[in-house]
């Protein structure tokens, strides 16, 4: 399947529309661009679909236009190039793009001289369109912006591994360790007012270790 820029490159020039209308080659087209020619469903002027059914069509149009393109480029590409040329495919059809310049200065390593035998695909009944135009100008656009590695999430660390869980620990040990030690030297009244010291500082160190067990387990959802 496409990439993401590829997918919304084609949703936006080729708009979806639920009820059957003419485009400008005066074909009937419906959803996503689609047209009786791509072997789903027969589109005429009273053909009506969902827009769960234009999201089904054009997936498996795709898919076709895939299968039907890709066996035809010989050189290395990248999914935007790919995705570049997948965009003119669905707009002109599979039969025209395989026999375009476009893929045969690809197939020769001539990448260079592809945006220029993009552009040409830009009239409709003999005509220049502007939309057309326009299109052409994304498609080269895509085509000759670079993929970009997606960097790999940070590992998540368990709550026995994370150094800020750690120092919780410790200062929560550290504090009941002290509080202890005291309350074992006085007596009395003093022993009391330690204990209420300690069971203080104790509850405050829990109360930071629980907030940071909550940031910990936000930051995993």
């Amino acid at each position: 399947m496409l990439n993401k820029a590829s997918l919304d490159l084609i949703k936006r020039w080729e708009g979806c529309k639920l009820k059957a209308y003419k485009c400008s080659a005066g074909v009937w087209t419906v959803g996503y661009g689609l047209t009786t020619s791509a072997g789903l469903i027969e589109v005429g002027p009273d053909t009506a679909i969902t827009q769960e059914e234009a999201d089904w069509y054009l997936e498996k149009t795709i898919e076709n236009f895939l299968a039907e393109i890709k066996p035809a480029i010989t050189a290395p590409i990248n999914e935007n190039e790919l995705g570049a040329f997948t965009s003119l495919a669905y707009n002109i059809g599979p039969t025209a793009f395989r026999k375009s310049s476009a893929l045969r200065h690809f197939n020769a390593g001539n990448k260079d001289r592809v945006p220029t035998s993009i552009r040409m695909w830009r009239k409709a009944g003999g005509k220049v369109v502007k939309g057309l135009v326009n299109r052409r100008e994304a498609e080269v656009n895509l085509f000759l912006t670079p993929v970009m590695a997606e960097k790999p999430a940070p590992a998540r660390t368990s709550p026995v591994q994370s150094k800020t869980m750690q120092a919780s620990v410790v200062q929560g040990a550290s504090a009941v360790g002290g509080a202890v030690a005291a309350f074992q030297a006085l007596d009395g009244t003093a022993q009391i007012i330690a204990m209420t010291g300690c069971v203080l500082v104790a509850l405050m160190a829990l109360w930071i270790m629980r907030e940071r067990m909550k940031k910990w387990a936000d930051g995993i959802r």
